[in-house]
């Protein structure tokens, strides 16, 4: 089983950058986007549904804004869009889709877009406030007795490997304390599993994600590690590859791919 996670930074932009192209050499089983950046009015037939899958959208109320969606090759039995919690709703950030049968197992795949706080102070409160919210919904996931995997942009670097410039980024939105002591809680406490570390616990160059559009961090991989597949237990436990597909450049981010077995 193979699944992906990508923030496309712009659904229309990607597929301009070869994008879709490159999804159907894949062959996953699920893709999960975020960042869509559109409206289904906006979409062409590939984007709402690239052959051979099924697709599902959370779009945000704001045009040209976040938003996320699913790729299945296998319809879902059931599909989430939101919280129902409606001031995170409204900006298209969480959608879930629900299995009963996928490769023989019970599994829930969730594409989640937590939100950037890096605008200002305004902005980082509310992240807070949905870091807050979210959490019981995700504890609730862990007890579910399902598999469950929550792909996306989680707009966190955990630790200090999972960033190029640590030091100079204790004090900013993405890298603060309060931020990476949640995802410990996440970790530890609620149990679920950061599956990338899991078979890579002390990669740090190879194992980021996003990349600055200023400054040449790209090209000098000043990059953070902020798209995370995160499971629980016994799915993780079946994690045997990892990638980040750098060879064509999407987005600012690159695509984290995970195959299970």
């Amino acid at each position: 089983m193979r699944i992906i996670t990508a923030n496309l930074n712009g659904i229309r932009s990607a597929n301009n950058k070869g994008f879709f192209a490159w999804l159907q050499t894949q062959e996953a089983d699920v893709i999960c986007l975020q960042e869509v950046k559109a409206q289904a009015s906006d979409m062409t037939a590939e984007m709402l549904a690239p052959a051979g899958y099924y697709g599902y959208f959370h779009y945000a109320e704001k045009k040209g804004y976040s938003g996320v969606g699913i790729y299945c090759k296998q319809k879902p039995n059931a599909v989430v869009e939101g919280l129902g919690i409606p001031d995170i709703d409204s900006e298209g950030r969480y959608i879930e889709a629900n299995f009963d049968d996928l490769n023989g197992k019970s599994l829930s795949v969730i594409s989640l877009y937590l939100p950037s706080g890096s605008s200002g102070e305004e902005r980082q409160a509310f992240k807070f406030s949905v870091l807050a919210r979210i959490m019981p919904h995700l504890e609730n996931l862990r007890k579910s007795g399902r598999d469950v995997l929550v792909c996306g942009d989680w707009n966190i670097a955990h630790q200090e490997i999972d960033l190029k410039n640590y030091k100079g980024n204790k004090k900013n939105s993405g890298f603060l304390p309060e931020e990476r002591a949640w995802l410990t809680d996440l970790f530890g406490r609620v149990g679920l599993v950061d599956v990338y570390r899991t078979l890579h616990p002390a990669t740090t160059d190879e194992c980021y994600t996003w990349w600055s559009n200023r400054g040449a961090a790209y090209e000098k991989n000043v990059g953070w590690r902020l798209d995370y597949q995160v499971a629980t237990p016994e799915l993780a436990a079946r994690a045997v590859q990892t990638s980040i597909y750098k060879v064509q450049k999407f987005s600012d981010h690159a695509p984290l791919i995970i195959d299970y077995k």
